[in-house]
């Protein structure tokens, strides 16, 4: 059965029906009353796509209410909302409409994690470093996380292994540039070299996540198999390497594996290729 995922908002946050003193208070706040939340766990803000909110705010207001709680120094901090928050900001309005709740440092986060969740504001990497932090700041389980943000366990184990990837690689990611299913896949490949290298790869080439997870296997093989000296091997059969490759068109190497016994090795980049060799072979 399908996990049943968050219904509006952040009701599933938020009791359904509270007592009246527990209910949050729907107000009004001057702009410079509000702060950015400690608990947002989204870092990067598109500046385009805020400069089109702002246009939006600025011909119809602000139109949801941002969830606040009071800070002991005075003012507001954010919990959700701070995209619509700057956004007014560069719109010039002075007041916006508020949701102040009190909510600690654990309901606060999954407030704000659930909100970005559920808009798509967070790319992969912000994800995974958010659920992460639930894990190590709140002890949560994968399943607990699943549960509370309305998501498979698997899917929240997926994005956790993200974090594995090397730094460059992340970047890739959180700029756009490569997928999360692109990170999965160059997870599989045997070294942190190599996972760069395939990472830069499929950005100049365009490569699909099945071609990625392509070139990550083949790379694990590829490391994994012994290396032979090609010095070591006879004129005869370096001769014969040569051959073989102009003749498929194709690098092509010979291991020896004894007395008059050995294999065959063919290169091939992409399924065109390997129809092609298989034409000639047969």
């Amino acid at each position: 059965m399908a996990r049943r995922r968050l219904g509006r908002g952040l009701d599933g946050l938020l009791p359904a029906a509270p007592p009246p003193s527990e209910r949050p208070s729907k107000n009004s706040a001057g702009i410079e009353e509000l702060h950015p939340g400690r608990m947002q766990p989204r870092v990067r803000m598109d500046a385009e796509a805020l400069a089109e909110l702002a246009a939006s705010v600025r011909e119809h207001g602000v139109l949801e209410p941002i969830l606040v709680r009071k800070r002991s120094s005075g003012g507001f901090e954010i919990i959700a909302g701070e995209r619509r928050w700057r956004a007014a900001q560069q719109a010039g309005l002075k007041d916006v409409p508020i949701f102040v709740h009190d909510l600690d440092d654990e309901k606060a986060f999954e407030a704000a994690l659930v909100e970005n969740l559920q808009r798509e504001d967070l790319n992969p990497m912000e994800t995974a470093r958010a659920f992460q932090r639930l894990v190590d700041d709140y002890g949560y389980t994968q399943e607990t996380i699943a549960t509370k943000v309305g998501k498979e366990r698997s899917t929240v184990a997926n994005a956790l292994r993200l974090l594995k990837l090397p730094e460059d690689v992340s970047d890739l990611i959180e700029a756009g540039q490569l997928s999360e299913g692109h990170g999965r896949a160059l997870l599989s490949a045997p070294s942190v070299a190599t996972m760069k290298k395939l990472a830069r790869s499929t950005v100049s080439k365009g490569w699909s996540v099945r071609e990625v997870e392509r070139q990550s296997r083949r790379a694990a093989r590829g490391d994994a198999a012994p290396k032979k000296n090609a010095s070591s091997k006879s004129a005869n059969v370096r001769d014969l390497e040569q051959r073989l490759s102009r003749a498929l068109g194709s690098t092509t190497t010979i291991q020896e594996s004894g007395k008059e016994r050995g294999q065959i090795r063919i290169n091939y980049s992409s399924f065109d290729e390997l129809d092609r060799l298989i034409e000639k072979l047969t």
